[in-house]
């Protein structure tokens, strides 16, 4: 540990001292600034991990974010460790909440680990907001998937072992990102060698949902989410006003999401239902077609093969499904399979498919699936 220590001492060193080149100031990926990641935020098989903050695209423009790289132990294979590039969950919106500074959940580390163990890097955005300052656009989903690719850019400045090789992998939040970094990586940054991607529990056909909310809604559904997308919608969106579609106590709850994270804003909203938060309709005025532009993950258009898990129990994405059906008509590049699983527990039960598909994407010579 204190070898790997020193070693990570020397890089951030040798990387600070470094000239950067001026066309490359203010570019997305160019790194702002980097630190030894905590020893107590390390994975198991780590070998040398970081944190990271550096320039990304957000919803109006040029933005920053962080995060963490972690680096495997051993020796990296011929043009280094190949990269998973991790997107997370909901940890809620304030910049206190981001995992690179809270450390990861016990669900993930046990995930990342694994892929560590299989010999990848494993770069993990807290996405914009989560720890660079602001208020993080949740569920945006074209800055997720900025803060995804970016970081991979910012991970082989960083780390000479790390290769320009990667895949997108994420679970529910990270799900949704991960399709939309699908989509938009190949022209986004051309430069880097993606494959494709994973997305379990991701949400879709958020919108068809949104569409339902309105004042007197008894049913407690989902209120702490719903929460986090009235809470940030105006960093998404500035151009709408939010206010005049929440009550007394949607204005409350909305000033406490953005400052406390996903446990602590679940408790001040047990019992609160979505009805309680509004003071009209979501599906009247500006809010819904300006949501489904940013939140609604693409049906068609993917140029790299992608897998999609989903839980037959899982009630957080229950128009997923339909979205699965649109890739099929489009002929989306898409392998899909189905769990008997919850929302939390879809991760675990899909890993036996996963890490393989994985191990084919960064292989891949051809544009077949494995069997």
């Amino acid at each position: 540990m204190i070898r790997a220590a020193v070693t990570v001492t020397a890089a951030i060193a040798a990387l600070v001292a470094a000239p950067t080149a001026p066309a490359a100031v203010g570019a997305p990926g160019e790194v702002i600034g980097v630190a030894p990641l905590p020893g107590q935020h390390w994975l198991p098989g780590t070998g040398k991990a970081y944190r990271l903050t550096y320039r990304t695209t957000g919803p109006s423009g040029p933005a920053s974010s962080t995060g963490a790289l972690f680096v495997p132990r051993g020796t990296p294979p011929p043009g280094g460790w190949p990269v998973i590039s991790w997107a997370h969950g909901t940890f809620g919106i304030s910049d206190a909440c981001g995992p690179s500074t809270t450390g990861t959940n016990e669900r993930d580390t046990v995930h990342l680990a694994a892929l560590l163990e299989q010999g990848y890097a494993v770069a993990a955005t807290d996405y914009i907001g989560l720890g660079a300052g602001g208020v993080h656009p949740y569920l945006d989903g074209r800055s997720e998937a900025h803060a995804v690719i970016d970081i991979v850019r910012a991970a082989s400045t960083v780390d000479s072992a790390v290769s320009r090789t990667w895949v997108v992998a994420g679970h529910s939040q990270g799900g949704h990102a991960a399709l939309f970094t699908t989509k938009i990586a190949p022209t986004y940054a051309r430069e880097l060698d993606f494959r494709g991607g994973v997305a379990t529990a991701a949400p879709s056909n958020i919108t068809a949902v949104l569409a339902l909310a309105a004042p007197g809604e008894p049913v407690p559904f989902a209120t702490t989410l719903l929460t986090y997308i009235l809470a940030s919608f105006e960093t998404t969106r500035p151009d709408v006003d939010m206010e005049p579609y929440l009550s007394d106590r949607g204005l409350r709850a909305i000033s406490d999401a953005r400052r406390l994270c996903y446990r602590d804003l679940e408790k001040t909203l047990v019992g609160v239902t979505v009805g309680q938060l509004l003071r009209k309709p979501l599906a009247l005025g500006d809010f819904l077609p300006a949501a489904r532009q940013a939140m609604e993950p693409p049906s068609h258009g993917y140029e790299r093969p992608f897998f999609v898990g989903l839980g037959t129990f899982d009630w957080l994405t229950p128009l997923t499904g339909k979205l699965l059906a649109e890739f099929a008509l489009h002929g989306e590049p898409v392998t899909a399979r189905f769990y008997p699983s919850d929302h939390d527990n879809t991760m675990d039960l899909s890993r036996a498919d996963t890490i393989p598909y994985v191990r084919w994407l960064i292989g891949r010579r051809s544009t077949t699936g494995p069997g």
